[in-house]
This record gives structure tokens, C-alpha cells and sequence, in this order.
């Protein structure tokens, strides 16, 4: 089983929250996966690396996308017949400053209608910086989160940055601590969009929750 890769398909984008409104109204048991990060932690890169080139648009100017973006994409089985198609939210990165203030209450009103009325058929893929795991921004958003406490997977993108043995014994350690204080989260993997380091397990864990939510 496996995401069928270049079949991923753009359906919308929401950057008003009565647009967003209407498309949770009139959709309460969406399945799917969300992914989220901080700013350029390389969720538009692992989006591709996993759903298919292009995708998602990358930006070298991070924290600029603040809309919602949603896909729908098909999980190839031979053990399901007629699956029907999940949905990908790729939502815009938090925790950059370098953005207007009516743009970050924007975003804020928008991850906050969607946070909190989301069904927990979709499950939410939170991807930080393995290098700068569990920034302040990261600390904020989980606060935030463990509110809701919707179904949540922990991403650590970039490992192949990691070149010392330092480096990945304090990974080890970080990731102990957000395991900790982070009850909510239910699994968390190592991984690179640039290597594809860790993309099976990852694509895996996508599958089997779409799969567990039909």
C-alpha cells in the first residue's frame, strides 16, 4: 500500500475564514492529513518528496504562503478496492515575524477555525527543523494544540544535516523531552526530504491512518 505519487490533485485555496466556514460545514467527516510547521522547516519539499513533484509551490522567501491549500490524492491497496480519495492541507507555516500584523491575525483566525473544527478523521503531521527541534514558536503552537487534542504525528525534517554524532545524540535527547511534554503526539519520525531518509515509515504512518479512518 502505498500513496500514488503524481496523481495528487490541487482543489482549493482558503485565505478567508468564510471561505474555510463553508468548505467544514459542508465536509464533517473529511479524511485525510494535515502538515504544518514552522517557516522554512522544508514542508513544501517533503510534501513533494512524499505526494509528488510540484505539489506544493517552494519559496526561498519563507513565512510569505498564508493560505490554505488543499489536495486530494489516492492510496494505491490491494487489499481495498474503491478507495475513495484523501485530502492533503498543507497550511501555511507559523512562527515567522517578518509578516504584516493583519497577516498573522489572519492566520490566526484561520488555524483556529480549522483547529478547532476539524473531525479527527484527519490526522495532523507537524514537521520541525531536526537541527532546531521545539523552537518557542513550536512550544506555542503545541500549547495551542493540546487544546483540541487532535490526532498528531511529530516530523523531524533534515536529518541528513546532521553530521556529527553530537548532533544526533541531542536529537535523541530533544526528542525524549517533546515526548514527555508532549503527550498528544502519538509517533514521530526521523527523516529528509532531500536524502528520502525515513519517507517509507512516514508514507506508512499516512496510509494507515487514512486507511483506519474509513
Amino acid at each position: 500500500m502505498n500513496i500514488i505519487k503524481g496523481q495528487t490533485n490541487f482543489q482549493m485555496g482558503i485565505n478567508q475564514i468564510e471561505q474555510l466556514e463553508i468548505v467544514l460545514s459542508k465536509n464533517p467527516t473529511m479524511l485525510g492529513v494535515a502538515f504544518v510547521g514552522r517557516s522554512n522547516v522544508g514542508k513544501s519539499s517533503l510534501i513533494n518528496s512524499m505526494f509528488g513533484r510540484k505539489t506544493a509551490k517552494t519559496s526561498k522567501t519563507p513565512g510569505r504562503t498564508r493560505e490554505i491549500n488543499i489536495f486530494s490524492f489516492e492510496i494505491s491497496s490491494n487489499e481495498h478496492d474503491d478507495l475513495p480519495p484523501f485530502l492533503l492541507f498543507d497550511l501555511p507555516g507559523y512562527g515567522h515575524a517578518e509578516v504584516s500584523k493583519a497577516m498573522a491575525k489572519n492566520w490566526d483566525m484561520l488555524m483556529t477555525e480549522f483547529f478547532t473544527q476539524i473531525p479527527n478523521t484527519v490526522c495532523l503531521y507537524n514537521i520541525q527543523d531536526a537541527r532546531h527541534p521545539n523552537q518557542k514558536a513550536d512550544q506555542q503552537f503545541h500549547e495551542f494544540l493540546k487544546q483540541d487534542k487532535l490526532k498528531t504525528v511529530l516530523v523531524l525534517n533534515k536529518i541528513d544535516k546532521l553530521k556529527k554524532q553530537k548532533d544526533r545524540s541531542d536529537l535523541t535527547k530533544a526528542l525524549k523531552q517533546i515526548k514527555k511534554e508532549y503527550t498528544w503526539v502519538e509517533e514521530s519520525f526521523k527523516v529528509s526530504a532531500e536524502s528520502n531518509a525515513g519517507l517509507d515509515m512516514l508514507e506508512q504512518s499516512i496510509v494507515n491512518h487514512c486507511l483506519s479512518v474509513l
